[in-house]
């Protein structure tokens, strides 16, 4: 073994492998039983505006977006993902299971607590899969995971029909929900074995420091132009998509394309039923195409979702949101299998944990900003939801230019020029492994 990367022929356990895909459908039930439909439903029947899950949800974001760097490099350097996203996950449960037994601005204070452990986690949690997988199968795994994962959702829809069909509140649905993540997030802090590599030397970095390091980290991108870009684009295109999963858009079906509570929670079932098929095909894609071109394809996906959408909301043609529902089912699951990998391959595997903090980060401050947007959209302007929605469709066509080009080159060595901010330094015919490695 050399450097921080596993020897040619380390293969990881099943079980290790096993114990990662099930933390996916555990964080799956929190994301969406809490953050994407549970919560907006019980925001509504508080009678709070859109921008009450804003702000929640722009703190939250804003604490992340510094967080995890820090907590990113850490384990890069100390080695102890697993520990660490075990006091994440405890973090995120604990919350959980405190929402809604109180004042309503202590439930969306806790609200966003638990969204800082949740989000903090899933970036350690992603860094994992370089444990979990080698070169050739890390689409497959990644991709299997989304699909896998997203049956958390289906549980986590499971619990909060049962419970509300029964007569019981919002509180003990969270609290069942948040007995779910613990119970099948267990396996992957015990069964996942990291891959044995070598730990850099020199003092770990220090939370005091973490404007100054945040600001490093970002300026080393610049040595791997095309991950700088990814990272931009990244930024456009998690403000659209986590801004519609982050709950807005249960509030904009029930809302303005007129469907019922329960015809939500199918609408959810079916998109993620559809998800669980994008994560498959993602990984195929990746596999096939390669993972940028993957990317970009499942983009163009999400701006005819967004559209159809719109339609349905304006002309109350309901059979559109259903499609809707579907595509943009596929085009969820197809990202977060693509996005992954496409990471995984421009970062150095020395410093992935602390580049996928730089991950985290582009994403929680495209979580601030998206959901700021929308509340400015709608409750500042006094514009409507349509609105708030074609906004995101117009960034994610920003972000579909922004990437165009990217891909994994031939190898993780620095470019000779950082100022090349092009990334033609880098580009080169994929290779047969996408990832580059």
């Amino acid at each position: 073994m050399t450097g921080s990367t596993p020897s040619p022929d380390w293969q990881p356990p099943r079980s290790s492998v096993w114990a990662w895909v099930g933390y996916d459908l555990a964080n799956t039930i929190f994301s969406l039983g809490v953050i994407g439909l549970y919560l907006p439903q019980w925001i509504l029947e508080e009678g709070l505006r859109d921008s009450a899950l804003s702000l929640a949800t722009a703190g939250a974001g804003l604490a992340v977006a510094f967080l995890a760097p820090w907590v990113g490099a850490r384990t890069d350097h100390q080695g102890n993902r697993i520990s660490v996203l075990a006091v994440t996950t405890g973090v995120a449960v604990l919350g959980t299971c405190l929402l809604a037994i109180g004042p309503t601005l202590l439930t969306l204070v806790i609200f966003g607590i638990s969204l800082v452990g949740f989000h903090v986690g899933s970036a350690v949690y992603d860094a994992l899969l370089l444990d979990v997988s080698t070169p050739r199968t890390r689409s497959r795994v990644s991709g299997l995971g989304v699909a896998i994962g997203y049956v958390g959702s289906f549980i986590g829809l499971g619990i909060g029909s049962v419970v509300l069909g029964m007569g019981g509140s919002y509180a003990t649905v969270f609290r069942s929900l948040a007995v779910g993540f613990a119970v099948f997030s267990l396996p992957a802090f015990f069964l996942i074995r990291p891959a044995p590599r070598a730990l850099p030397t020199g003092s770990p970095p220090q939370l005091w420091r973490i404007v100054s390091d945040l600001y490093r980290s970002w300026k080393a991108t610049r040595d791997y132009p095309l991950l700088t870009r990814f990272l931009v684009g990244r930024f456009c295109y998690t403000e659209t998509v986590n801004t519609l999963i982050g709950g807005f858009l249960a509030i904009y079906a029930t809302e303005e394309a007129g469907l019922s509570t329960s015809q939500v929670t199918v609408l959810l079932g079916a998109a993620i039923a559809a998800s669980m098929a994008g994560g498959f095909f993602g990984g195929w894609l990746a596999s096939r195409l390669g993972p940028g071109p993957a990317v970009r394809m499942i983009l163009k996906l999400w701006i005819v979702t967004i559209a159809l959408g719109v339609t349905a909301g304006i002309s109350g043609l309901t059979v559109l949101i259903w499609i809707a529902g579907l595509s943009g089912g596929v085009a969820l699951g197809g990202l977060w299998a693509t996005d992954r990998v496409l990471m995984t391959g421009l970062a150095p595997p020395q410093r992935l944990g602390e580049f996928y903090g730089l991950y985290a980060t582009v994403g929680r401050f495209a979580a601030v900003l998206g959901p700021l947007l929308w509340g400015l959209i709608v409750d500042v302007l006094g514009w409507s939801r349509h609105a708030a929605m074609i906004s995101l469709m117009v960034v994610a066509g920003i972000a579909l230019h922004i990437l165009r080009g990217v891909n994994p080159g031939v190898s993780y060595e620095p470019s000779p020029s950082s100022g090349d901010s092009d990334g033609k330094t880098m580009e080169t015919d994929p290779p047969k492994d996408p990832l580059g490695t």
